[in-house]
């Protein structure tokens, strides 16, 4: 299998202290590319610098919900320089989180009408976070007028009526470790349902350890091989052709130059 783990918080201190051994067990189970996925600017910097160190990552830049109190014009023009550089694959993480609400939700909605719009104006994919919050997410999406741009919302935790709804507006879903949960059959249903064009395969890195390693403290890449191979059973396909699939959608949709 070549896999591409499309998002993954490569910056993050659990995973970033010790980077070449995190790769390279990754490549060992096939991981062909990383994108390094930013919740704040800080991160974003941290993303591009690694992105610079390893040829097989690239990266996001964005803002996340739980950090949309930061938004501000200087963080907009950060994000906007950053997401410029060669190696940025996508504006993200960026979305609403109503959840766990870290942020005031009328805060939320500016940042990511905000950041949606500079997306727009510099024609950079786009990674949604979206939890309990699917209504306004999709309302303000629209809003925002992106065209035909790519928008992936990842780690989807939606049943099959959230996933018809976001395969209806063009949009391509990211599953992580939690569709391998035992409890997790609604999001298995979005995963059936999902096309083939319009699939892909995520840890979201350091969380959410898919089984069967879901005692394993530290999520990392190489565990995006369990993630296909349980959505490759789901799905009644072998885990290769599943791993062809997933791995040809991210290279078409972050315009990924890979060399393998």
């Amino acid at each position: 299998m070549k896999l591409i783990d499309t998002h993954c918080h490569l910056a993050h201190g659990r995973l970033r202290q010790d980077t070449p051994d995190v790769l390279a067990r990754a490549a060992e189970a096939g991981v062909i590319s990383c994108i390094c996925a930013a919740g704040t600017v800080a991160e974003t910097k941290a993303a591009l610098s690694l992105a610079g160190q390893y040829d097989t990552v690239w990266f996001t830049a964005g803002v996340h919900p739980h950090d949309a109190t930061s938004v501000n014009d200087d963080a907009l023009r950060q994000i906007g320089q950053l997401a410029g550089r060669d190696r940025c694959a996508a504006v993200g993480e960026i979305g609403l989180d109503y959840h766990y609400d870290f942020s005031p939700r009328e805060a939320q909605r500016q940042a990511f009408a905000a950041q949606l719009a500079l997306a727009r104006d510099i024609a950079k994919p786009i990674v949604i976070h979206t939890r309990e919050a699917l209504e306004d997410t999709l309302a303000i999406l629209a809003e925002a007028d992106v065209g035909d741009l790519p928008v992936v919302f990842h780690s989807f935790t939606g049943g099959a009526d959230g996933a018809r709804r976001v395969l209806d507006i063009g949009a391509t879903i990211g599953f992580s470790g939690i569709a391998t949960f035992n409890r997790a059959d609604d999001i298995r249903q979005a995963v059936a349902l999902t096309p083939a064009d319009r699939i892909m395969v995520e840890t979201d890195a350091p969380y959410l350890s898919p089984e069967p390693v879901r005692k394993m403290k530290t999520n990392e890449p190489a565990n995006v091989a369990h993630v296909a191979m349980r959505l490759a059973q789901v799905r009644n396909i072998s885990p290769d052709a599943f791993a062809e699939q997933t791995t040809a959608n991210a290279r078409r949709l972050f315009g990924l130059d890979l060399s393998v």
